[in-house]
């Protein structure tokens, strides 16, 4: 049985707690959580997304929207995914890219968050890309930062992962259509300790979703997730009947404490997800994952690797996604593409 979801009204959301993210025109000024943005800005996100997507697929792939701007990197966990792209989507915007490497800067030697982030600003950097294992560093970063630096949250503690939210929105959009009302969308796994799965509630809930479901064991469950607007489930095979979107989450076994899973093999003989068990969605049924992957953990290889999945699009996707959110903070949108199909701004042409 499921728990009934309640969908959340603009007061749940808290609008105050997040106002921080938007200038006094109503502008994206930081992206620290999908939470609290409306339907607007995130279709604005996923609109600009579309134009970079093209830029993406043709042979010489910058554009001139950030020359002269500086973005640095600020990664205090390890990444491979959303730093490289982060990096690859300021590079193509013709942005000056700094990596901070945390392992060995003067943080190590005891210097503080604060007096690192305001050495590195003096330096007239434009935007910080943060990633901690604190919920709520970025929330800190942006309100102790100068006026002209925005600050992109990639992913902070369990508390949010926008950009990856936003990609994946973007994924489902681009193989379902812009109309998320119809769709039921299944998320699985580790809800407990997920930042990515956060980010995706709030922003299929923004967007209109028709069903948003959850999936795990009541041990990786947040008390009152139903209160985010989620119908909740136990069962794999249930939650996942009909469904048009299945995501995948990894186990977060760095953030576990205590004895949440008996084993992985367990986990996976109850929740992981095989093509036996994917029969109970829909036959266009698309399959997602943020990655890191654990084969035979969470999914099964020939899910990952078959026909319905779109893992690496998301990948791919996640450029765009990371550009149109850089423009956007930095006030450097794009135009709208012309007759032609092709997108000027800042006098560039053609990229054939």
């Amino acid at each position: 049985m499921a728990n009934k979801a309640t969908k959340p009204t603009d007061a749940l959301i808290g609008h105050d707690a997040w106002n921080i993210q938007l200038d006094s025109n109503g502008h994206l000024k930081h992206f620290l959580t999908t939470e609290g943005l409306g339907s607007d800005i995130l279709t604005q996100i996923l609109d600009t997304a579309e134009n970079f997507t093209d830029i993406n697929q043709k042979s010489i792939k910058s554009v001139p929207l950030l020359r002269g701007k500086t973005i640095v990197n600020l990664f205090f966990e390890p990444s491979t995914r959303t730093r490289t792209t982060f990096e690859l989507a300021a590079k193509r915007l013709s942005a000056d890219v700094l990596n901070i490497n945390i392992s060995t800067s003067a943080t190590s030697k005891g210097e503080t968050l604060l007096d690192t982030l305001q050495n590195i600003q003096a330096m007239q950097c434009d935007m910080f890309v943060v990633r901690h294992s604190d919920s709520g560093a970025a929330h800190y970063i942006a309100n102790n930062v100068a006026p002209n630096i925005s600050v992109v949250n990639a992913g902070d503690g369990s508390h949010a992962h926008p950009t990856q939210a936003m990609l994946d929105m973007f994924t489902i959009r681009r193989n379902k259509g812009a109309d998320f009302g119809n769709l039921r969308v299944a998320i699985v796994g580790d809800i407990l300790h997920s930042r990515v799965a956060r980010s995706q509630i709030h922003a299929l809930n923004t967007l209109n979703t028709g069903d948003v479901r959850v999936i795990a064991p009541k041990t990786l469950l947040p008390v009152g997730i139903e209160n985010m607007g989620v119908n909740v489930f136990n069962d794999l095979e249930t939650g996942i009947k009909d469904a048009d979107v299945v995501i995948v989450l990894r186990l977060q076994k760095e953030r576990m404490t205590g004895a949440l899973l008996p084993s992985e093999q367990e986990y996976f003989q109850l929740y992981g997800l095989t093509e036996a068990r994917l029969q109970a969605a829909k036959k266009d049924v698309i399959v997602m994952h943020p990655g890191p992957i654990n084969r035979g953990v969470e999914i099964d290889s020939c899910v990952a690797d078959g026909s319905r999945s779109v893992i690496l699009d998301q990948v791919s996707y996640g450029i765009s996604v990371r550009m149109a959110v850089m423009t956007m903070t930095l006030g450097r949108e794009p135009e709208k593409k012309t007759g032609k199909g092709d997108m000027h701004a800042d006098g560039v042409g053609d990229n054939k």
